[in-house]
């Protein structure tokens, strides 16, 4: 074994104290790590080269994830998924308590790290959409639920459900908190493949308009708007929402589901300054977006370069703040904890159950890569900082109703139940 190998070997031995991790390195040793635990997979991997320890330790999850992409990591027991929970439910978020103020080093740092990922003006925030949405629907087709085409966090208020049925469930309480009448106008940011809009528009009666800045998402939003027989209630834009709000539209309702991640820090006010400009007087706005638990936080590199550069997970507290500048009265605050891992595994599933054509998509590089982010999306709900808020949003404070009362009134009257 290299010292490279020595030292990781080190790593694992602190990091995996419940299930076991056997890895067999570049020269034919095999070391386990943990022990046997209920709940806590057991996985065996294998190192094609003893660069795989190096780079790993360099930055341990872009330098595990690019040698996995590679093809320089086997797994020998388990899959991707499970190697992953093993590590991650090793090392919950809780468990990790540091109640010390941040040095100032590290809170320069933070900041200049917020600045330099997070500048999405409109040119940028197009490339950086193409690179994740662009890469073509008949991907996201396999992965996602067929009904919605939701690309966000589904909502699981019983067990048992089905990924269409939570998905559905998910699109009724964002309805619901929205209180939207017959014939108002909603705007939904970021409306992925048109599977909000043309929900409110059958079970609402509302007037949608959609805005994304994927012309994949536009074109199939358009489609299935006109396959479900609305197409005079829901129309779809590729522009930006900053260009919206200068243009001077309004709506009685905005609505935003898995676009805010996507905004970047420096952006935050800006984007609601332009939301505040939309919303109509007595309007209601609903902010759906993965959240970060405890404060601001930087992109990992991994996720940066491979699945969404310009992209950021906000704190609450990041989020509050800026919209406290425009004087958009939070009415009401929802944190999904557990929420997106039951999603992603759904998704996950769906992927290795469609393995063959994905590969013939994009090639078996692609899949692992897609399947890395999969895994460690799912486990960072389950063990990791991450989790989703919602956040309603009015600018006259007698804009809703006193009690929460009519959300699940609301819900109940759109799924008929």
């Amino acid at each position: 074994m290299t010292l490279s190998e020595r030292i990781f070997a080190r790593v694992l031995d602190a990091m995996v104290r419940q299930g076991t991790l056997a890895v067999t390195f570049a020269d034919g040793t095999t070391r386990t790590f943990g022990t046997p635990a209920a709940a806590f997979p057991d996985v065996a991997i294998r190192f094609a080269d003893p660069q795989v320890a190096r780079d790993t330790l360099r930055d341990m999850r872009l330098g595990f994830a690019e040698a996995w992409i590679d093809g320089r990591v086997g797994i020998e027991r388990g899959d991707i998924m499970q190697l992953v929970t093993l590590l991650r439910h090793n090392n919950r978020w809780e468990d990790k308590r540091d109640l010390a103020p941040p040095s100032p080093t590290r809170r320069v740092r933070r900041r200049v790290g917020h600045l330099l990922e997070g500048f999405n003006r409109p040119g940028s925030s197009r490339r950086n959409v193409a690179h994740h949405y662009d890469i073509g629907n008949p991907l996201y087709r396999l992965m996602l639920d067929a009904a919605h085409m939701q690309y966000s966090c589904a909502y699981w208020p019983r067990p048992g459900m089905t990924l269409e049925q939570a998905q559905e469930a998910k699109l009724a309480h964002i309805a619901a908190k929205l209180a939207i009448e017959p014939g108002m106008d909603v705007l939904d940011i970021g409306c992925g493949w048109g599977g909000m809009a043309i929900f409110l528009a059958q079970r609402t009666g509302a007037f949608v308009t959609g805005i994304t800045l994927s012309q994949e998402q536009l074109a199939l939003a358009r489609e299935r708007a006109h396959a479900a027989g609305v197409a005079d209630r829901v129309r779809f834009e590729l522009v930006d929402y900053r260009l919206l709000a200068e243009r001077g539209d309004r709506f009685d309702r905005i609505v935003s589901v898995g676009m805010f991640e996507h905004v970047g820090q420096p952006q935050f006010t800006t984007f609601f300054r332009s939301c505040a400009h939309l919303l109509a007087p007595g309007g209601v706005m609903l902010l759906h977006t993965i959240g970060r638990m405890g404060g601001p936080g930087r992109t990992d590199a991994f996720t940066a370069r491979h699945v969404f550069p310009g992209g950021y997970i906000p704190a609450l507290s990041e989020i509050v703040t800026a919209s406290e500048k425009v004087r958009l009265i939070a009415t009401d605050v929802e944190v999904w904890r557990r929420h997106y891992a039951p999603t992603l595994h759904a998704w996950y599933a769906n992927c290795l159950a469609h393995r063959s054509e994905i590969e013939a998509l994009h090639g078996a590089r692609f899949f692992r890569m897609w399947t890395f982010y999969l895994a460690g999306a799912a486990t960072s709900f389950e063990s990791g900082a991450m989790c989703n808020f919602q956040l309603q949003y009015v600018l006259d404070r007698d804009a809703l109703p006193l009690t929460r009362d009519y959300i699940a009134e609301g819900e109940r009257a759109l799924l008929g139940t």
